[in-house]
Parts: C-alpha cells; structure tokens; sequence
C-alpha cells in the first residue's frame, strides 16, 4: 500500500515546538484545507464566524469541525489527540504520537490534492514490541455542512445534517437536510461496524463512527487511509470526487510535491543569512497555501487563516506585487480579474473593493485606499509581463478609479482624498497620509500606462497631478516638530476628539509616556487654534511611512522621519501604532499577549515592518532594511513551523498572504536591484546589497518570457556581479554608483558604457554578462 511518508521524501521540512502544539497548523488546498490543532486535535477557533474557522472547509461551505481517531487496546482506549509532535512540509503535514506503554508509535500525514474537493488522511502504526499487536482502529468523522460568513445574504440557511451508511462503499454520507450540500467520508478498507457519535461541537452537525481491526506483527507496521470528499453542488460530485481520490491520491501527492519543488525554484535565494534564505523560501510556499478557488465565483488569493480566507482589495494590492516578483502569476491574473469583475459589479465607477466572501457578498465596498494601489499594482503588473492586452483590459477601471477619487472624495479640492485609508481607527477618516501617498503613486503609474497607450495629453495630465501631489504631500504634512510626516490632515476639533481617544488607548495600556506627549499636543492645538487643516501626529501610525515607500519625500525629510520610525520597533519590528509601545519593548522577545475579544491594540505587525524595509532601501540604507527583515523573520515558525503570524509573533492569522510583499520586493527588487521593463524588453539591474553579503544570489527570476538570474561573488579583494538570462535579445542594463577610486571592469559580454549623475551604467544583450571592481 502506497506510504505518504516515502511519496513526501526529502521534501522540506520544518519540526514544530512543543510549547505550541496547542495551536493551529493548516494542510492547504485552492478548494479545500483543514484547519486544526498541532496537537491532532481540532478546536473550535476563531472569531468571524465564532468557534467555526477551523476545521474542513469547501467554501463557500464547511465540510467538517473535524475528526477524531481512536484506537483499542487490550480493552483500553487511546485517543489520538495529544501528539508528541508536529511536522510541517510545504504541502503536506505529520503529527507524531509515541505511545510507549502500548508499544506502538503512531504517524498521521495528510494532503490536500490541488483542484480536488476533498483530502486524504494517512495513520502509519508501527508495532515497537516483541509480540503481535491486536487493534480496533476507530474513525469518527464531526460534519458540519454549513454557510461561510455572509451566506444569510446570498440565501444560504443552515439546516440540521442528517447521515447515512453506504454499505458498498463502506462511508458515511451527509446532507444537510435543507441544501445540496454533501460530505462522504471514509476509508480505503472495508469497516468492521458503523455507528453513531457523540458530537460536542456547535451548531447542526452530526457524528458517525467507522470501526476497523488491525493486526500488527512485532516490528511491523500498518497504514490506514482515509479520504473525506464534499461537494456544495450534488451527491454524485461528492461521491465521484470520493471515489477518485481512493484510487488518485498516490498520484496526487506526487504531482503536489513537484508543483511545490517548481515553487521552490522560482526566484531562489541563496544568502549567508541561512534563516532568512529558508524564512523566504516558505514564503512561496504560504503564498500557494492562500490560494481560494471557488468555480462560480472565481480565484483569487485569500488574506489570512484561518479568520481571513476570502478576497481582499488590499492585501491582494500588496501581496500580488510580491507574488510576481517570485514568478507565482497566475494566482494574481486571477485575483486581479475576480477583484475588477466584482467591483465593477458593485460600484460601477473604479472603486475597487475591500472585502467580499467566498459566497459573493461584499462586506466593505471599497477604502479610499484601495482605488489607486489597484492602478499601481496594473502597472506593477505590466513592468513584469509586458502584455499590452493586459494593460488595455485594466486601464479603464485605473482611469475611472482616479476620477471617483477627485471627483467624489475630495471636497475640498486640494487632491488629498477624504476617508479610511489603511488604519482601522474610529475617526481616521478625513486626509490620510497612505490615501494621499497611494494616490500619488496612483496618479505616477498610470502617466505611464497613458504613455504606454498612446494618450499623451492623458499622460501630461496625470504626470502634472502626480506632481502636484508630490510636492503638496512634502510641505502639507510635514510636521517639523516630530520629525515625521501627519497621520492625517483634519481640523482642531477632528485632532482633540482623536487626541482624547488615544489618551484612553494609552493610558489603559499603562503607556504613561504617551498620555504625557497627548496631552501636551491637545494643550499645544487650544493654545494655538487654527480655523483650516493642519497636520497631526496624534497615534504615530506605521502609515506615516508610506512616503519613503512611495519614494515621495525628499531626501532630508525621509531621514528624519525614518529615524522617528525606528523609535516605534521592537524585537519583530514596527508598532502599528506607536502610542502603543512602551520601554520593554525593545527587549520583549516573547509571545504576543493578546485580548480575548480579537484586537490589533499593541500590535507589531510585518506589513508596517516591510514597508519601514522598503522605504530604508528607498533611501540607500540596505543594512536597515535587512535589520527589519530580520525582525520580521524572528516570528518564522515561532508558533507555525515554516509561517509567519500576522501579528508578530504569535497572534492573530497564521499565515498571511502581505508577507510576501514584506519580503519579496526588499530583497528582489532592492537588494538585488532587479527593475522589470517586460514592455521594451530589458531588465535593469541596481543593486545594493548588505553588508556581509559577500556571496549572494536570485535565480529564475520570471521577466516576461525572459529568465533573470543575479550572482555575486565577493573574494580575494574583488567583487563580480554576474547576470544571465535565457533570453540574448533582451536588453541588460547594470547600473552602478560612480565611486571615486573604483573602477568597474567588464569581464564577460560587450557592453557600452555611459556615466553621470553619480552613476555607471553598462548596457547590452546576450545570455550574460559581468562586472568586477576592486572592495
């Protein structure tokens, strides 16, 4: 019988820490995953849909809350929920029961097959004694067939689920009584019995049992499979998807295992830094993992598990960026048209959403945010693939998106649009910093896409407005006494309204020294009012840094305001919001202590640390952006072996789908320098790597059709860049900073030369080319 343990192989893998095998893990899939306990077990998580976001989930419904498995023994019963271990591979997981008193050692393995509507489930019994071992082996299966969140709205009721044995395929298949909604779970082996089950989970599911007998001789062992197959549609998908994965699943793994070793190959980083090297690397994995695909709605990547597993504008907005730079593309195509064709549906007028379900509810029609980092991520997009049609198809959405933001959210008509950005704070809805600094950007990209298109006069108009904004953001919230530009721009009374919240937050965080610095700002904002807008640093929000990310301050105020910015870390990086931290901070290494009621409060987050990481790199600060990824790579497999927690390090999603944008975009595009122009067929190369980074490498970077591969090697007093590509016609640029007393030498290709503005650049075609200059 086929063993998942030798189909798994040498595949990577990560063991977890016992301290937390208390917590969830997930075995992902586009169609299904199953969300459980480390431990084996499965609890009842989450708050969205309250105690419900684990366990098996076919969304838009819920298959199971899970499965328990229990073997018998001499008359005595052991249940298999407290592992002594948790193993996590890319694509498939192992948890580990060592049973010493019963002389059995006891593995459990489980994939997701991709596109499959089901998952397979492996128990290996091994008998470490010296006589023969006589076992009954039971399965008990917890259905649950029910809506996702929202599915009220789309009519989908939860009703009661009734069972039934199928005597010929020796499964239980459940309904609920009310919907086409259908589980079939069983295994490969014909049961001894079946039964009825006590089910302590909520709401309207129910219970069955399946018995088997196993005879184990010593020193031998016995493997068990079980598949567990669903469908939302019928009765006969659910039993069809059954009865293949009984036959397939074999098959199945090795096609995952391959997928996921193309994933490992695809922009493949090889460092000195051998934790951050294996922290980026199962960060392509992750991203796979956030795959949601649902047929009549369409796939597109989900933000987090197990709270956030549907579709986002803004974490798609940054996430996809990253996802394009490790050549994952066809999740962002399909995220991009599902988040168009969805928002177009909804508003009809460029806004672009910010959250909908797996069932085709939109929760949140759209942030003021949301609408230009969609045009900046088209652009994105473009500079990777170079496919005009996609440009053209995208366009209209960027064009009337930019419109709605100027004509329908800037009353005041100064180009700062009004409302939410990116901080979920009561209030924080006026002239935001990151709508402004976004919309900036926005208006930058698509000059570029109007260039591309052949509307010049649109190119000019939004190149001026992109301009204009610029230099407004630099001067209108600037605020020179912080040292740091505004949260938000807004009236007195908008200021001691939020001055007077956040002196609530602070002091029932026990965080006296913001109370302190509020109440000198509201003493400062009554002594001198002011009838207009001003800037207000009220929270010190990790948005204040979207300037440096947009590369949109100027020199002199982006090194005073990143200097700020680091004020707010601590060991995993930036505060979302720095009334937040106090003076143990910047030693605190330990677990996140979190509400009960899910909060963000106090939180240190990896996207704000990214994008600190981003915006140093802006500014020619390699080893402080390198400082900050190494924060955010503590929280990698803190808690989760091979993720990284939305809130570092413990707290919150266990994975998340923005990680990537934290990680790939620093490295890829700065460190390594690499500037995709796919539409004119060249790659620029401007590297600036740490320091100690004395061999380092990206390869099968994906340009297009092109094929980029970056090498440094630093030795015996030298230093020599090396680039290749699959495609020779493609044009390489290598642009370098002009030194005084360096010399830079070609030694490989034939390059034409041209400096200025502090710059060497070296420019040709061919499958390669190197530089080597003296240290």
């Amino acid at each position: 019988m086929p063993d998942m343990a030798s189909l798994v192989g040498t595949a990577p893998s990560i063991e977890g820490k016992a301290a937390y095998l208390d917590s969830p893990f997930v075995t992902a899939g586009d169609r299904v995953y199953m969300v459980g306990q480390q431990d084996g077990s499965f609890k009842e998580i989450g708050w969205h849909i309250k105690g419900e976001m684990g366990g098996i989930w076919d969304h838009p419904i819920k298959l199971m809350d899970g499965f328990d498995a229990t073997l018998y023994k001499d008359g005595q019963a052991i249940a298999l929920n407290h592992a002594d271990s948790f193993v996590n591979f890319p694509f498939a997981n192992l948890h580990r029961f060592m049973l010493a008193s019963e002389q059995l050692k006891v593995e459990r393995w489980q994939f997701v097959p991709d596109y499959k509507e089901g998952i397979a489930i492996q128990y290996r019994l091994t008998n470490t004694g010296d006589e023969a071992s006589q076992l009954d082996f039971e399965f008990t299966g917890h259905a649950d067939l029910r809506p996702t969140w929202l599915g009220e709205k789309s009519g989908m009721e939860d009703q009661e689920d009734q069972a039934a044995y199928l005597q010929e395929g020796g499964a239980w298949l459940v309904k609920d009584q009310s919907n086409p909604w259908y589980l079939v779970y069983g295994s490969d082996q014909p049961p001894i019995s079946h039964s009825g089950a006590d089910n302590s989970f909520a709401g309207k599911g129910v219970s069955n049992s399946l018995r088997y007998k196993l005879n184990i001789p010593a020193g031998a062992s016995r493997v068990i499979n079980f598949l567990i197959a669903g469908s939302y549609h019928s009765k006969d998908n659910a039993l069809a998807t059954f009865m293949a994965l009984r036959e397939q699943w074999p098959q199945a793994l090795k096609d995952k295992r391959q997928r996921y070793a193309q994933l490992a190959v695809k922009s493949k980083l090889t460092i000195p830094d051998k934790h951050l090297e294996q922290t980026f690397e199962w960060l392509k994995y992750n991203c796979d993992w956030l795959v949601r695909s649902v047929p009549e709605i369409g796939t597109g990547i989900g933000a987090g598990l197990p709270d956030y597993p549907w579709w986002f504008g803004v974490d798609s907005e940054y996430a996809l960026k990253g996802y394009m730079a490790v050549g994952q593309t066809q999740p962002v195509y399909k995220t991009i048209a599902l988040l168009d064709s969805v928002s177009e549906s909804v508003n009809g007028n460029g806004r672009i959403l910010h959250e909908m379900s797996t069932n085709g509810v939109v929760f949140n029609k759209g942030n003021i945010n949301e609408t230009p980092q969609f045009a900046s991520l088209i652009w994105d997009v473009y500079s990777w693939n170079g496919d005009r049609e996609f440009l053209k198809k995208y366009f209209p959405t960027v064009k009337k998106g930019l419109s709605w933001l100027l004509t329908d959210n800037d009353s005041n008509h100064n180009l700062f649009p009004d409302g939410f950005g990116m901080m979920e704070i009561h209030g924080m809805d006026s002239e935001m910093i990151d709508v402004a600094a976004y919309t900036q950007k926005a208006f930058s990209d698509a000059a570029k896409m109007a260039g591309e298109l052949g509307d010049p006069d649109l190119e000019k108009r939004y190149q001026q407005l992109a301009d204009s904004l610029k230099r407004k953001i630099n001067t209108a919230f600037w605020s020179e006494e912080n040292e740091s530009y505004a949260d938000f721009l807004g009236t007195d009374k908008q200021a001691l309204q939020l001055i007077q919240d956040a002196i609530v937050r602070a002091d029932t965080l026990e965080k006296p020294w913001a109370v302190a610095e509020l109440q000198e700002t509201a003493a400062m904002i009554r002594k001198n009012p002011s009838g207009g807008l001003k800037p207000f640093v009220v929270h010190h929000n990790w948005v204040v840094n979207t300037p440096m990310e947009m590369q949109i301050a100027d020199s002199s105020r982006a090194k005073l305001a990143l200097n700020t910015a680091g004020k707010f870390v601590n060991p995993f990086g930036l505060f979302v919001t720095g009334i937040d931290r106090d003076e143990s901070a910047g030693t605190d290494e330990g677990s996140f202590q979190g509400s009960k009621v899910f909060s963000y409060t106090g939180a240190v987050m990896t996207l704000p640390t990214g994008v600190l990481a981003v915006a140093e790199n802006n500014y020619g600060h390699p080893d402080k952006a390198l400082d900050y990824l190494q924060r955010i790579s503590r929280s990698f497999s803190f808690a989760l072996p091979g993720s990284i927690y939305e809130v570092s390090p413990d707290y919150g999603m266990m994975t998340q789908a923005w990680n990537i944008y934290a990680f790939a975009i620093p490295i890829i595009r700065q460190f390594f320098g690499i500037e995709p122009r796919a539409f004119d067929k060249t790659v620029i190369i401007k590297p600036q790597f740490p320091s100690g980074w004395e061999q380092a490498s990206i390869e099968n970077v994906a340009i297009g059709e092109d094929n980029v591969s970056v090498f440094l090697d630093s030795q015996d007093g030298k230093h020599l860049l090396r680039v290749t590509q699959s495609k020779p016609d493609w044009k390489v640029q290598v642009v370098m900073p002009e030194k005084q007393g360096i010399t830079y030498r070609v030694t490989e290709g034939d390059l034409s030369v041209y400096s200025g503005n502090g710059e060497a650049r070296f420019s040709g075609t061919g499958t390669a080319i190197s530089l080597e200059w003296p240290e």
